[in-house]
């Protein structure tokens, strides 16, 4: 057999359930740009239409190669956004501000998991959701833990959460700001620090002046910059944790190849000045392979499962939003930063 013939018969299962959540990606974000709403979320419900495909039939195995390579893909490319020097205009200051807030914010999810008596992983999940890039964190987040049955229920919930908040704070969060009486550079420190999905961000930032989107857009970057850092952390702590949080294959690698492609190109785009078309390119790359991902696990879940999870879910995304505010706010009137 010719390795074109091997590449055939290892491709060939997959082509359905690629092709399935590829065109349900492709239908999201022409209604995403059509309407003006977030892209991740029609990816999500209209994948869950597609549940019964998941059950039995040919898609199932593309379904699942979707869900976990074509999302951990998407999430190392993430990296071609990030350059060292555009994060340094934060400051040590604003940068020690930024770290405490992602600590507390995910501090917060292991607080309020118990009260509602949701796990560990769920608390992780929503914490860094909210701490760090919305749904682009909970899913490299969900890469990495030891997963359960309830794993993939917990990580579109999460999705569905922080994209429907980022929306609401898009709109309220800079009204909120101007009525504290914040400037227009605190505004966008603000709302880069508190919004949790990049588009909202850039978003809400630019809503207020140019500079304010700057400000906003550098102040997101660096959140975003912190995803590898929790990652890491994350999979440090699973590995010393003992018996009961290791995968199937054995243990969860330090630095998974999804995490290695991510720092690879943060390194490279702060040694070197690319083009800023190929940046654009690969940034598009990724995000189509996130919103396939987002398809792909909205597939695999069904409607009931997903109404199942109880008001305690939603409770604790939105304490996590709330300490988020809170804490911002409070930094920026005591600290004074800019």
């Amino acid at each position: 057999m010719t390795r074109i013939d091997q590449l055939r018969s290892w491709g060939a299962p997959l082509l359905p359930g690629l092709m399935l959540a590829a065109t349900i990606a492709a239908a999201s974000a022409f209604l995403g740009a059509h309407y003006g709403a977030p892209v991740m979320l029609f990816a999500l419900l209209l994948g869950m239409a597609f549940n019964f495909l998941h059950e039995e039939g040919p898609c199932r195995a593309g379904v699942e190669f979707g869900a976990k390579f074509i999302l951990r893909l998407g999430v190392g490319l993430l990296g071609i956004r990030i350059a060292m020097d555009d994060i340094a205009q934060i400051g040590l200051v604003g940068a020690g501000v930024l770290v405490g807030l992602i600590a507390l914010t995910i501090g917060t999810g292991f607080l309020a998991a118990p009260l509602f008596r949701r796990q560990w992983r769920f608390a992780l999940l929503t914490g860094g959701a909210v701490a760090i890039c919305g749904a682009s964190a909970a899913l490299a987040i969900a890469a990495v833990i030891p997963p359960n049955e309830k794993t993939e229920r917990n990580t579109l919930f999460t999705v569905m959460a922080v994209t429907a908040l980022s929306t609401v704070a898009m709109v309220a969060y800079p009204l909120l700001f101007q009525k504290l009486g914040f400037s227009e550079l605190q505004q966008g420190f603000l709302i880069g620090a508190t919004i949790h999905d990049v588009a909202q961000v850039v978003g809400a930032g630019f809503s207020v002046s140019d500079a304010a989107g700057e400000m906003a857009t550098i102040t997101k970057l660096f959140r975003v910059a912190m995803l590898p850092i929790v990652l890491i952390a994350i999979v440090l702590v699973l590995r010393v944790a003992g018996p009961g949080q290791e995968t199937t294959k054995g243990k969860i690698p330090l630095l998974p190849w999804f995490m290695v492609l991510f720092l690879a190109l943060v390194g490279l785009g702060s040694a070197v000045e690319l083009p800023a078309a190929l940046v654009a390119q690969v940034d598009t790359v990724s995000r189509a392979c996130l919103i396939t991902a987002i398809a792909a696990l909205g597939v695999k879940t069904s409607l009931k499962a997903l109404t199942a999870v109880g008001g305690g879910h939603l409770a604790i995304v939105v304490i996590e939003t709330v300490v988020l505010l809170a804490l911002a706010v409070g930094a920026l009137l005591l600290l004074d930063l800019i």
